[in-house]
């Protein structure tokens, strides 16, 4: 497992510094969109970037870190949208749509970097597969704030089943990502238009959550979603 700090963030750069981090980082998302993320190395960011190969192994050890720096960058992204839109809304339904909505506003900035790294974000085995444990940090990022969207909401859920929401809702989120990727539609519209009917949806079987025999199959279903987790 590695973080996506490397020892040159560790602690606080110089300007100069931070402008030569920022260029490498630049020049890895350009050639991500070019070349895709298998042809992408570390060499060839070092050379679009102008910086020689050992410095730019000094800002980011692999090009893994590069793309998990992405991955933190868009979460930190997510929570400054969401927590000001999520005061004063109670709702559990409109809570999870500031979520979903600001989601994926915060993830359009990476729209044309997405394609680039696709097939190697879904392979069970990388390191940038958002369920992998190198991705940790990024994920349990997102849970907290889904755990902020669900237990600021006012309703009469069961504890059993709103304890388990985050983690089963997360799986359900990049599935939405993954919709809004493929999407060519105008804005997205046929993202946002699955949103809302997810939504509907779970408005409509939320008093249902509360009888026995629903629960106990709700609460084994969130238990098996959330399972693909590491």
């Amino acid at each position: 497992m590695f973080s996506s700090e490397s020892d040159a963030t560790a602690k606080p750069l110089t300007p100069k510094a931070e402008a030569t981090r920022a260029r490498i980082r630049a020049a890895a998302m350009a050639s991500f969109v070019e070349r895709g993320y298998p042809d992408t190395t570390i060499r060839l960011i070092a050379k679009e970037a102008g910086v020689s190969v050992g410095n730019a192994y000094y800002y980011f050890p692999s090009k893994e870190h590069l793309v998990q720096e992405l991955y933190d960058q868009q979460q930190r992204d997510h929570g400054a949208a969401a927590r000001p839109r999520l005061t004063g809304v109670t709702g559990l339904v409109d809570r999870l749509r500031v979520f979903f909505e600001t989601g994926l506003e915060t993830v359009g900035a990476y729209r044309a970097v997405a394609p680039g790294f696709l097939s190697a974000m879904v392979s069970p085995d990388s390191p940038i597969n958002p369920l992998s444990v190198e991705s940790s940090p990024a994920r349990e990022m997102t849970i907290g704030l889904l755990r902020e969207v669900v237990e600021g909401a006012s309703h009469r859920v069961p504890d059993d089943i709103v304890e388990r929401l985050p983690e089963a809702i997360f799986p359900m989120y990049l599935a939405l990502i993954l919709r809004w990727t493929y999407d060519e539609s105008p804005d997205q519209a046929k993202t946002t238009r699955l949103l809302d009917t997810g939504l509907r949806l779970f408005a409509v079987a939320l008093p249902f959550l509360r009888v026995p025999g629903v629960r106990g199959v709700t609460r084994d279903l969130l238990d098996q979603i959330a399972d693909v987790r590491p």
